[in-house]
């Protein structure tokens, strides 16, 4: 991975953007992005559109969504501790003695997730963490002193920490989960500027909010694109470690390759050729099952308006919705570069129906 293009991306992941508080974090993607594009628009909630070829009638999306799993402020008590609701899927059993910043007008507020010692816990009727028992210490003895310091309900928090590399292989993260989906599908766009690569057809390369909370972003950004193609990038779960079950969960490898997925929101004719692509261009991949969505983006665009011809790219990941979200380096380029190649070979006017 290029020095400038790391940069970028632990600035990226470092950057906080809760979902619907995403423009932060999308300002940085977009200053990133706009030496590789010709245009770009935004929508009134957040997401992001670069666009390459924005006079051509045949629309091509590459796709990933730029929030993070938060919390809220829910309840401020008389003595100043504060109780949390979650914004998207967080979890309450990692937050006991985890750092966190509480974002106000007034600036961010330090915090901590408290929690009794271990030496005062009955092993036999001790609670276990949950969201009627977390709590966040702000340094405050009152609720008029977390008050001045301009948090009430409704601020947003997100844990403290900062990208980090295991063995020189592994990216190491706060919400990878998906903005290293945004880093990737920039990347696509600068190899194709830097290579002067010439596409017959427009490209929208879309960072969407709110996909945590039900792909809400997507939703609407497809409304507007109405794209003819899309191709949606997001993280699955590498199965590898302790406490998932293969034959349920699937047998993925972080360092194996991109995941491809089959399932009904997944245009097989697309995914035939991203397959073939692959195969062709020797990039190695895996094959993952859904049921009846993908609970990604996909659907979303899948089964907008009349319907779009869209496959799903995934990021194998380790340790899902904590702060360690763990993937290898390898599969990262080998996602770039098999979206890259996919567009190479994609023809405009390209017709995906089943029956003609």
């Amino acid at each position: 991975m290029r020095s400038q293009s790391l940069d970028f991306l632990k600035t990226y992941l470092n950057n906080a953007s809760p979902t619907g508080f995403e423009s932060s974090g999308q300002q940085i993607w977009l200053d990133y992005l706009t030496p590789y594009i010709d245009t770009y628009f935004t929508d009134v909630y957040g997401s992001v559109v670069g666009v390459i070829n924005p006079e051509a009638k045949y629309k091509v999306v590459i796709e990933a969504h730029a929030d993070e799993i938060a919390w809220f402020v829910n309840y401020i008590t008389k003595e100043g501790l504060i109780y949390v609701k979650r914004n998207g899927g967080s979890d309450h059993q990692i937050a006991p003695s985890m750092r966190v910043n509480i974002h106000t007008k007034k600036g961010i507020v330090k915090g901590v997730f408290g929690w009794p010692a271990i030496h005062v816990r009955n092993p036999i009727t001790e609670e276990t963490p949950s969201l009627k028992n977390i709590f966040i210490d702000t340094g405050c003895n009152s609720k008029e002193e977390v008050e001045e310091k301009g948090i009430h309900v409704g601020s947003v928090i997100t844990f403290e920490d900062e990208m980090t590399m295991l063995n020189n292989r592994y990216i190491v993260g706060r919400a990878l989960d998906n903005r290293i989906g945004g880093f990737m599908i920039a990347e696509v766009a600068r190899l194709l500027k830097e290579k002067k690569k010439k596409l017959p057809f427009g490209l929208y390369i879309v960072n969407a909010v709110q996909e945590e909370i039900g792909l809400r972003g997507a939703e609407m950004i497809s409304r507007r694109i109405k794209p003819d193609v899309a191709i949606i990038t997001d993280v699955c779960h590498d199965t590898q470690t302790p406490m998932y079950e293969k034959k349920t969960q699937g047998d993925l490898a972080a360092g194996s390759g991109p995941v491809l997925t089959y399932g009904p929101a997944v245009q097989n004719n697309l995914l035939d050729m991203i397959v073939n692509v692959a195969e062709k261009k020797k990039i190695p991949f895996q094959r993952a099952a859904a049921t009846r969505a993908t609970g990604t983006d996909t659907d979303a665009f899948a089964y907008s308006g009349e319907g779009v011809a869209s496959a799903l790219i995934s990021l194998p990941l380790k340790y899902m919705h904590t702060t360690v979200e763990t993937v290898h380096t390898d599969d990262v380029d080998n996602v770039i570069k098999l979206i890259y190649e996919m567009l190479l070979q994609l023809k405009s006017g390209h017709d995906f129906r089943y029956i003609k």
